[in-house]
């Protein structure tokens, strides 16, 4: 079975087509994603790299980040080189890393962990400035923990930029003493606004937005309410730093990874405070004299919804195309890049119903077995993380995967 394949794409490399990598049949196959009736799932590259966030421009083109370079480069371009409708090239572009790529009309920002340029798409939604990029924000922290920079657009020509914490928490060194006030947060630990028409801002050119977020990598600004949206990774360090307030089995449950819906000066109460979804309230953390109990952060924002305990969620998409049932129109997909222990899911893409701009019921699995194993009993390793997300101009949505290196389309059919 594998013979057939693998002669193919010889015999199109030996008379010089561009190919998108070469599928691994020992990968976790399309047909293994679980989803719901009616929809389908297609691989349209694998063996990429570290693919992060994605964009898809107007001729169905998939631009995919890098985390980690490639071959020296941090950007794969996969495309349809032939018209016939499928993605059948490849291209691997840009000498720098990072997670943050978006696309509006012709132009295309990406970021690396410090900055973000602009780019100029030609009329087949190729870069046309590729040796010539402009950079737009410049002089972001970067300290190797939790330095990815994600990006996402407003309709007033402003830019939203995340810049994590590189550190878990906010103590004293050699103590489990909280800092107050957090001086971390002058720089990390939140969401930074820019313009898309100015060139090398840095934090001075820019505002700080929102505060109080550990690190955010998945984000998108929902057009429908025209409000910013993100998910935040909790903290951890409960049971290893308090053993005498929390258990293991606490800080496997605890805190609630958490959506929120940000407005210009909003603060969302890290480090002072974390999100218990048992006890659906703000609770003090223990570094600032909390017992698990405790409630604090009056003046913090509260969640637009919470999710189980280091899921990990790395990509946020509100859907606004017609392929998909009504039901998913204008609401949210979130990517979990982690697992839960407490539901021994994870690695999966989620989905939120929303109306009015707000959540409006129960959050459900939407695509599912990117593990490639039993999470409750593993046999093996894990195959496929999703990360990012992205929507096609026919209303497919996409999928990144930054540990095999694969995108997914998910594609629905009455």
């Amino acid at each position: 079975m594998r013979t057939f394949p693998q002669m193919r794409y010889l015999l199109l490399a030996l008379v010089g087509v561009p190919l998108v990598s070469a599928y691994n049949y020992d990968e976790t196959p399309a047909a293994a994603i679980k989803v719901p009736a009616g929809f389908t799932t297609t691989i349209i590259g694998t063996d990429l790299g570290a693919t992060r966030h994605i964009a898809v421009n107007s001729k169905g083109g998939v631009y995919a980040k890098l985390s980690k370079l490639k071959d020296g480069k941090g950007l794969v371009y996969l495309y349809d080189s032939d018209g016939d409708g499928k993605i059948d090239a490849q291209k691997n572009l840009l000498d720098y890393k990072g997670t943050g790529i978006v696309i509006k009309g012709n132009t295309l920002y990406s970021s690396s962990n410090t900055g973000v340029y602009r780019y100029q798409l030609d009329a087949n939604g190729e870069i046309a400035n590729i040796d010539n990029p402009e950079l737009i924000v410049t002089g972001l922290v970067a300290k190797g923990r939790d330095e990815s920079k994600s990006i996402t657009l407003d309709n007033n020509d402003n830019i939203y930029v995340t810049v994590g914490s590189y550190d878990e928490v906010c103590k004293e060194k050699g103590t489990n003493k909280g800092i107050s006030p957090c001086a971390l947060l002058d720089s990390v630990g939140g969401v930074w606004r820019f313009k898309t028409n100015k060139l090398s801002q840095s934090y001075a050119e820019g505002s700080r937005y929102s505060t109080g977020l550990k690190n955010i990598v998945g984000m998108d600004w929902n057009t429908k309410s025209n409000k910013l949206f993100v998910m935040m990774h909790g903290r951890g360090q409960f049971h290893e730093s308090f053993p005498n307030l929390y258990t293991p089995e606490q800080s496997t449950k605890l805190p609630a990874e958490t959506m929120y819906e940000l407005h210009e000066g909003a603060d969302a109460g890290w480090p002072y405070v974390y999100y218990d979804h048992f006890q659906k309230k703000k609770i003090l953390c223990p570094e600032y004299g909390g017992d698990g109990k405790k409630t604090g952060g009056e003046k913090a924002i509260n969640p637009a919804a919470a999710f189980p305990a280091h899921l990990g969620p790395n990509g946020l998409l509100f859907y606004t195309g017609t392929m998909f049932p009504a039901k998913y129109r204008n609401g949210a997909f979130i990517a979990f890049h982690g697992q839960s222990p407490e539901l021994k899911k994870g690695y999966m893409v989620a989905f939120v119903p929303f109306k009015n701009g707000k959540p409006s019921g129960n959050w459900e699995i939407f695509a599912d077995n990117f593990a490639g194993i039993d999470l409750a009993k593993p046999t093996g390793p894990v195959q496929h993380r999703p990360c990012g997300l992205a929507q096609g101009p026919d209303g497919s949505l996409y999928v990144s995967d930054d540990l095999g290196g694969t995108i997914y389309k998910i594609s629905y059919q009455k």
